[in-house]
């Protein structure tokens, strides 16, 4: 005998040793090959401080589902892996090593600190690619790329040059959201907003000159010390004789003009606005409008600067408590009042944002993202789910200018270069770096400090890595991109930055479709997080039950878009799975013994091998159909169905009695053999994507022909394997079974008992392909002999019967049951329950017993009663058939 599997399926060995070979053997490998059609997915790249999470997990999964799919289907299938540089998450992990050394991040200096940070991704860079590939991704680690390579950066050079030339960067005093704990400025898609319980207070601002007080709201009292306006509604006939006036600013006690806005709402709170351009975006817009000054009354780690007079040097909370005090105690407090209100986040540190006027680098949004708003609309690009339009819409059409410039060492240096003389601007890349200012011929030019948004250099992903700038023949080739597959929760981020970029600097798309999934919450719904400590470990997980349980897992049941909710329970069924078809497949094994089994004709196909052909069939069909619009989950349910349940509890059972009577017909349990063979190997096939390492291992012990079932051909509807009559035949008999099954069990009788069955049904064609077969499913139907008729001549009057679609099944009763002992068994039940019935008659009849007994007690009683007349009554109606 040939190759065996083991007796026991255990992933543990097994899946390092497969994926050892794929490495080796380089099918994971793409190259340029004009005579196949390329299909191309971009890996969303992991952070390098990153440890496997199951986001990770899944997004990989879903990837590498459709890439092996793919490969299998004869495209020149390239994933595109790579790491992301992860300025901020980085920056703060090595902050906080120096620390634990003593070492402060400003005495160390630039260059010192940016070598530790290599260190740092050489030490941890890696280690992520190597977990990714624990759970079976087949990247071509070969082309694995980082967005701080040389070819990446020059590529983050190259378009922050050419968009300033175009006059789509710019630097320039804006709001920006300012996290004081990382230090940095962050983009508005890196802020989460959340509710937070707050307050509204309410303050009186006197008007100059006048006993009167305009009575202001807001949720940040400190942010008055840089207000420079109050604004009313121009049509707002309350205040009409109070535009152009002035109001005295409480505290600082200066003057600051009441001025006419539509910003404004007339009926929110008084109406009245207070005007802080320097510390909020839509102030900063009111201001610019009515040309007011901007008063930064902070420093960068939000604690009050020198305009904010006597609060200087507090924390902003610190100080908003100050300010109220003292405004309470100058009467010019009028309330406060509860309020719940979304407060923005900086999504890495949780700390509260600050709105802040700072000079900073932009990109000019409003041209730019034209061609990424029609690619959605007309379809060109399609996100899956649909909804996701909505979500993508409402982002580019409220989109500010992206504020691209960080306040850290470790990411893309801005390559804006100053004249420390007279203060000219130089933009250009390394190589072109000036010496000196092309102004006024000082030989002094400093670089900027700041570095790039790391997302600058992800928008670049689907064609940086594939060799732009340079006209490579892969970026020829490979782009565009077919799919993206991320989470819902970086559309902005990066998918919306992805499209614009591909559009400005390749003049197409970088991808066709979006496909987004949700987020893996834990059993109780709640989101995975190391605050609440409710974490998996995606690697734990695998070291337990194997990463094709872990798999299977996240992929069934999956839809795009939707949240999905992780059970220990669901992989424990995953795992049965495996093992349901390791011990299929050894089964089939065991029985082919190095069979040289050659194709059979279709007209020597049995019955139930033409109806298993034609489930597969349609089973290749619906699959292949579902893996086209992305909906795995669906796919990998049909597949895990049929193989379960078709192939395993039904068609294996009935080929035994082929396989087990051989000498009877060696013929026919040869096409058996062929049947279970081939639709195990194409079963296999369609399963592979989601369970790459199970379905190598069978494959590749039960064939020779094919090195690798990922390599191997996508199975192939067939038209001439849809067999109808064979189909409803089969049908009809696992109806059967499933009907004696049940009555059997209902009436207690023993697997041992056989009984006579009639199968009664008008169709001629279908009675003589059930003849044909019986014996083949007689063991599953318990029966000592199987009768197939038009009519119910011969059958006992006391018959059991069964209604069935297109059939009606009798099986005699004495069959079933041994009259005498079913007698005897059923008087002695009559003669028990006669004594319970008289013993709860005795007590519920106990006028004492009624009195004093607790009212639960007496309730479970009288439940008791009910119970055994119940039982006495269908004793006595056996009897008296048993009787006839």
């Amino acid at each position: 005998m040939g190759k065996e599997l083991e007796k026991t399926y255990n992933p543990q060995g097994l899946e390092d040793r497969i994926y050892k070979k794929w490495e080796d053997n380089k099918f994971f490998s793409a190259k340029v090959d004009r005579s196949r059609k390329p299909f191309t997915i971009v890996m969303p790249p992991p952070n390098i401080t990153g440890q496997l999470h199951m986001g990770h997990a899944l997004d990989n999964t879903l990837q590498d589902i459709l890439i092996r799919y793919k490969r299998m289907q004869g495209y020149n299938a390239l994933w595109q892996p790579g790491t992301d540089h992860a300025s901020i998450a980085t920056e703060v992990k090595i902050i906080e090593a120096l620390k634990e050394e003593g070492i402060d991040k400003e005495e160390l200096g630039r260059e010192k600190f940016l070598e530790r940070a290599w260190e740092w991704k050489k030490e941890y860079g890696g280690r992520i690619i190597n977990q990714l590939k624990k759970i079976g991704s087949s990247a071509d680690w070969d082309r694995e790329r980082f967005t701080m390579d040389k070819g990446c950066s020059k590529a983050v050079e190259e378009v922050f040059v050419k968009l300033y030339e175009k006059g789509l960067i710019y630097k320039g005093s804006r709001i920006i959201n300012w996290c004081p704990i990382c230090q940095t400025s962050i983009s508005d898609a890196e802020v989460e907003h959340e509710e937070q319980a707050g307050h509204f207070w309410h303050i009186k601002y006197p008007v100059a000159g006048t006993d009167e007080f305009v009575e202001i709201a807001t949720t940040r009292p400190e942010t008055m010390l840089g207000d420079t306006a109050v604004a009313v509604h121009p049509e707002d006939e309350r205040y009409q004789h109070l535009i152009g006036k002035m109001v005295v600013l409480p505290i600082l006690n200066k003057e600051i003009p009441v001025v006419a806005d539509t910003y404004v709402d007339k009926e929110f709170g008084t109406g009245v606005v207070k005007i802080t351009p320097a510390h909020d975006p839509n102030d900063f817009e009111v201001g610019k409008r009515h040309n007011l000054p901007e008063i930064n009354v902070m420093n960068d780690d939000a604690t009050i600067n020198a305009k904010g007079g006597k609060f200087e040097g507090m924390d902003r909370y610190d100080a908003r408590k100050a300010i109220i005090k003292e405004l309470d105690e100058l009467g010019l407090l009028v309330k406060v009042e509860d309020h719940t209100h979304n407060v923005g986040t900086h999504d890495r540190c949780n700390t509260t944002v600050e709105p802040l006027v700072k000079q900073q680098w932009f990109v000019k949004m409003d041209e730019l993202i034209k061609p990424a708003v029609e690619a959605v609309k007309t379809g060109d690009i399609q996100l899956l789910p649909e909804r996701m339009d909505k979500s993508y819409f409402n982002w580019t059409d409220n989109i500010r200018d992206w504020c691209i410039s960080r306040q850290l060492w470790w990411g893309h240096r801005i390559p804006a270069y100053y004249c420390e003389q007279c203060g000219e601007v130089v933009v250009a890349k390394e190589a072109d770096k000036p010496s000196v200012c092309p102004k006024c011929g000082n030989e002094h030019m400093t670089q900027d400090e700041d570095t790039l948004d790391t997302w600058f250099s992800s928008a670049l992903w689907p064609f940086s890595t594939l060799g732009w700038p340079e006209k490579t023949e892969d970026l020829d080739y490979f782009y565009p991109t077919n799919v993206l597959v991320t989470g819902y929760d970086i559309l902005f981020f990066w998918v919306i930055r992805m499209v614009f970029s591909g559009f400005e600097h390749m003049g197409k798309k970088p991808f066709d479709t979006v496909l987004f999934h949700g987020l893996i919450r834990d059993s109780q719904g709640r989101k995975m997080s190391k605050s609440l400590g409710n974490g998996i470990d995606p690697l734990e997980i695998i070291e337990q039950y194997g990463a094709d349980a872990l798999r299977l897992t996240l992929v069934t049941g999956n839809a795009p878009g939707n949240d999905m909710r992780f059970y220990y329970e669901r992989v424990e069924a995953s795992r049965n799975f495996a093992n349901k078809i390791w011990n299929a497949s050894r089964f089939i094994m065991m029985n082919l013994q190095d069979k040289e089994l050659e194709e059979p004709e279709l007209f020597h196909l049995k019955t139930e091998d033409r109806w298993i052909l034609s489930q597969l069939n349609q089973l290749i069909q619906d699959v292949t159909e579902n893996m086209e619009k992305f909906e795995l989950g669906i796919a990998v349910q049909k597949v895990y169905d049929f193989i379960w349940e078709e192939f395993c509890d039904w068609y294996i059972e009935i080929a035994k009695f082929r396989l087990y009577k051989r000498e009877y017909n060696e013929d026919s349990a040869d096409i058996a053999l062929w049947t279970l063979k081939k639709v195990l190997i194409e079963s296999l096939k369609l399963l592979h994507p989601f369970m790459p390492f199970i379905s190598e291992e069978i494959f590749c012990t039960l064939q020779n022909e094919e090195e690798s079932i990922m390599i191997s051909q996508w199975p192939q509807y067939k038209e001439d394997w849809n067999f109808s009559l064979a189909s409803e035949s089969v049908e009809l008999v696992k109806e059967a079974v499933r009907a004696i099954r049940n009555v059997r069990a209902e009436m207690n009788v023993p697997p041992s008992r056989k009984a006579k069955v009639y199968l009664v049904l008008q169709d001629t064609v279908t009675c003589e392909v059930l003849e044909n077969m019986k014996q083949s499913y007689q063991s599953l139907m318990l029966a000592s002999k199987i009768r197939i008729q038009s009519t119910k001549e011969g059958i006992s009057q006391d018959a059991v019967s069964l209604v069935i679609p297109n059939a009606v099944i009798y099986m005699p009763m004495e069959d079933l049951i041994d009259f005498e002992k079913e007698m005897e068994r059923l008087t002695k039940e009559e003669e028990r329950l006669t004594k319970e019935l008289n013993r709860v008659n005795g007590m519920l009849s106990n006028e004492k017993f009624m009195n004093k007994a607790p009212e639960a007690k007496i309730q479970e009683e009288r439940e008791k009663l009910a119970k055994y007349e119940s039982m006495m009554a269908e004793i006595k109606e056996r009897l008296a058939q048993l009787k006839k």
